[in-house]
């Protein structure tokens, strides 16, 4: 491992407790490594350590939820510290790569610092508050009604059996009302916040133009969306969210349907799956290309999976150009082609 540049280089294993650190400096042949404490004093040490002597470092830090998240914005404040956000998915693949069986902490920091010595640095762009603030806001309003909509089957089976305890049945009615009391909050807090800024305000309002994007979905696309780097083409948009196309041939005979590769953003999928139908019934346009998929043989999902890539391509013009939703730049109709 050679360190051709004029800075360090260091790549970190993110835990709940500690960070796994080795860095490579252009003077040195061999590994500097160590361990530091995951909090506001350790990550401040981390930063002295690799800035001594006034060097600059460029870090690789694989991303890891909260865990990493602070750590990243430590290193982003430092002066002489720039920072890239590696995805997990990526040092899989380059572990593999490397044919790195072993994994430990320590292996790990290792890997990550050779991934940032070989593959290009991308910087991490940190994004807003009021971005930060939104997708906490959009998690834990998706986590509420995902916990009323178990709590709703839990009362239908309880309501069937004729050995239901009533007061069971009475404590889930309870819980149903008191989680969409805390929804509603949810939901004010998050439109309160969408108001409170220009930006957002505007965005909001050119993706509930699309007649299948109401304000709870919106505050869920906008809650994963603010959260991109601001650079990135539709194409990366389209992976980031998982629905790029997968495919796989090989010589003459293998040749399997394409699928989405489902690698990107779950959360961004979920948030496009409930407009796309509801866009499909609503919008001529979208349902005239959703009809043509079908009259081509498409299975349903499959077209309802084209709807949702199509529909995010239609979300990045319409911020992109400060525009609301035009149907027939999402699919011109066959009259309106002649």
């Amino acid at each position: 491992m050679v360190n051709t540049t004029a800075y360090n280089v260091a790549g970190c294993d993110v835990s709940a407790d500690w960070l796994d650190v080795a860095v490579k400096r252009p003077e040195r042949d061999r590994l500097d490594e160590r361990r530091f404490d995951n909090t506001p004093s350790g990550h401040r040490a981390l930063i002295k350590w690799l800035t001594k002597a006034d060097h600059t470092a460029r870090v690789a830090v694989e991303a890891s939820g909260v865990y990493s998240l602070d750590l990243a914005l430590a290193l982003d404040e430092a002066p002489l510290v720039k920072v890239m956000i590696v995805h997990p998915r990526a040092l899989k693949d380059y572990r593999r790569a490397q044919m790195q069986r072993s994994k430990t902490d320590q292996i790990d920091a290792r890997l990550i610092c050779d991934y940032g010595l070989r593959m290009p640095f991308v910087p991490w762009q940190v994004p807003s508050e009021e971005a930060f603030e939104l997708r906490a806001l959009s998690r834990r309003l998706e986590a509420l009604v995902q916990a009323r909509i178990a709590e709703m089957n839990r009362l239908h089976a309880a309501q069937k059996s004729r050995r239901a305890s009533a007061y069971v049945i009475n404590d889930i009615e309870v819980n149903i009302r008191h989680l969409e009391r805390r929804i509603t909050r949810i939901e004010e807090e998050a439109v309160s916040l969408i108001q409170a800024h220009a930006a957002l305000r505007v965005a909001c309002a050119h993706l509930t133009s699309v007649s299948g994007i109401a304000e709870r979905s919106a505050i869920k696309l906008l809650g994963e969306l603010l959260m991109m780097p601001q650079a990135l083409s539709v194409r990366e948009w389209v992976a980031f969210a998982g629905l790029d196309v997968r495919h796989y041939e090989s010589g003459r005979s293998v040749h399997k349907p394409g699928r989405i590769s489902k690698e990107g953003n779950v959360r961004l999928r979920r948030a496009l799956y409930m407009p796309a139908q509801v866009a499909i019934q609503h919008e001529p346009q979208v349902r005239a290309f959703y009809d043509k998929l079908i009259a081509q043989g498409k299975k349903p999902m499959v077209a309802i999976v084209a709807v949702m890539r199509k529909l995010l391509h239609s979300i990045y013009g319409m911020l992109k150009h400060d525009q609301d939703f035009d149907g027939q730049r999402f699919y011109r109709l066959p009259t309106q082609n002649a």
